[in-house]
């Protein structure tokens, strides 16, 4: 087998000719750690590489296979983590010249179950500044650059996660997602990104700013290692008091149930949205997929007004909470736009914002009476194709004038709920860019979200396309 024929086989199967002693961990990280050094100066999708820690992980990781010692579901298989989550020992920036030399002393309870899953933590991927923007570049690291056309950008905030999987740089990745951060750059890179229920995966210590939004998931190439990496990542802890109790079965057995006789609605815009006219023929054809998976699909009309201003006030106020004491000493040193989120949410009244509260609670109870007559609602991922790297996102689509969050409108309302959401890779544009149809799942069906993608996946396997990348 050729080195870099290492770089694309899934996580799951890794870990299992590991365990069988047919691969060495040492050999594997070897190949990606080879990969990562020829492609990420083009990609930037890592912006620390810990190539001591990581080989030394697969040394250990090797030792305990050759000595018969008890092996984790992930054992010696490579994974990176994103820059905004806190890794012991491996310097943790979040994308600011604040943090430039921070180096955590604690970890996130994530990073602390992939450690004890016996992964190789390759590194920290590249996010914009606290995650703040659907974009991933940043005042430390500048832009990352999408595998399928390098001149695109990923999306974000886990852009350098998804470029990473998408070009063979590692086979999983930890990322976030406040607004739409793994869902967006899953979708724009052509992988598989799942946003689990708030609450799913602890979170423990880390950077302010996205309480009650932000969860931490998943990004893989396919759905069964993503739900693999679910099962070592889930499960309640004390230092998380949103985190939810255990579901009693494993997610990766999910992906086996039949989805037949399932109700799924779908709707091409939610009643509000502009969407691209190539991404919502793609995304149509492949709702349709359902239909021949079983389903029962309705097109739908939700009824629901755009959510964005509520959560444009709560992240803006939650974000100048966090931040807005470091606004006089950095301002110079931040991203312009993430100032403006500061400033925006220090012109905020209390009044203002617990009207955005009381909103927010109001759509949660639209959302769950919708969803209590579907087991599954599906919409396009992301209004837009992949754009240009170093742009904020289009503000025209299909002939019409968008708001600043108008290319992502299918993300962030199910951060207000938290509702389980993912992306699957639905095909591409006569360009060959990628595109994503998002599944949403009922409150806490983490599980049925596996179940429909697993099948769609069955229907439309994507994992065997990959970037043009030499």
């Amino acid at each position: 087998m050729r080195t870099d024929d290492l770089c694309w086989i899934p996580a799951s199967e890794l870990a299992a000719l590991i365990r069988a002693k047919k691969l060495s961990p040492v050999e594997v990280t070897d190949a990606v750690l080879a990969r990562i050094d020829r492609l990420n100066p083009r990609l930037n999708a890592f912006c620390t590489v810990a190539e001591d820690g990581a080989r030394q992980a697969a040394k250990i990781a090797e030792a305990a296979v050759m000595h018969g010692e008890p092996l984790g579901p992930l054992h010696g298989v490579p994974v990176s983590v994103k820059d905004i989550v806190f890794t012991r020992g491996i310097i943790t920036t979040g994308g600011s010249r604040i943090f430039e030399d921070f180096v955590p002393e604690e970890e996130a309870v994530a990073v602390e179950r992939l450690r004890a899953a016996g992964t190789v933590i390759l590194g920290k991927t590249t996010t914009p500044e606290f995650g703040h923007k659907a974009v991933t570049d940043s005042p430390l690291f500048g832009s990352t650059r999408n595998p399928w056309r390098l001149d695109r950008t990923p999306g974000g905030s886990s852009g350098g996660a998804g470029a990473a999987v998408a070009a063979g740089l590692a086979p999983l990745a930890l990322g976030t997602d406040g607004g739409g951060s793994i869902r967006i750059p899953a979708s724009f890179t052509g992988i598989y990104g799942l946003k689990p229920s708030f609450g799913r995966v602890p979170e423990g210590r880390g950077f302010a700013g996205w309480e009650t939004f932000s969860v931490l998931g998943p990004m893989a190439r396919t759905v069964r290692d993503a739900a693999l990496m679910l099962d070592v990542l889930a499960g309640p802890d004390d230092r998380d008091a949103d985190s939810l109790p255990s579901t009693g079965g494993p997610f990766l057995a999910a992906c086996e149930e039949p989805i037949t006789g399932w109700s799924v609605a779908w709707t091409p815009d939610l009643g509000y949205a502009r969407v691209d006219p190539e991404v919502a023929r793609v995304t149509e054809e492949a709702a349709a997929v359902f239909e021949s998976l079983g389903c029962r699909v309705e097109t739908v009309a939700t009824g629901w007004e755009n959510p964005e201003e509520i959560f444009a006030v709560m992240v803006g106020a939650r974000m100048y909470a966090g931040w807005g004491d470091r606004l006089a000493e950095w301002r110079d040193r931040m991203d312009p736009t993430f100032v403006r989120v500061l400033e925006r949410g220090g012109g905020l009244t209390l009044r203002e914002y617990l009207q955005a509260a009381q909103r927010r609670r109001e759509f949660w109870s639209e959302v769950q009476g919708f969803l209590a007559r579907f087991d599954l609602l599906l919409t396009p991922t992301v209004a837009v194709p992949p754009f240009a790297e170093g742009g904020f996102g289009p503000r025209v689509i299909a002939g019409e004038k968008v708001t600043a969050l108008g290319w992502m409108p299918f993300t962030y309302p199910f951060n207000l709920t938290g509702q389980p959401a993912a992306t699957v890779p639905a095909g591409f544009t006569a360009d060959g860019l990628p595109i994503g149809l998002q599944i949403i799942g009922k409150r806490h069906a983490d599980s049925a979200v596996l179940a429909a993608s697993a099948a769609f996946e069955a229907a439309r396997p994507w994992a065997g396309r990959k970037p043009p990348l030499p």
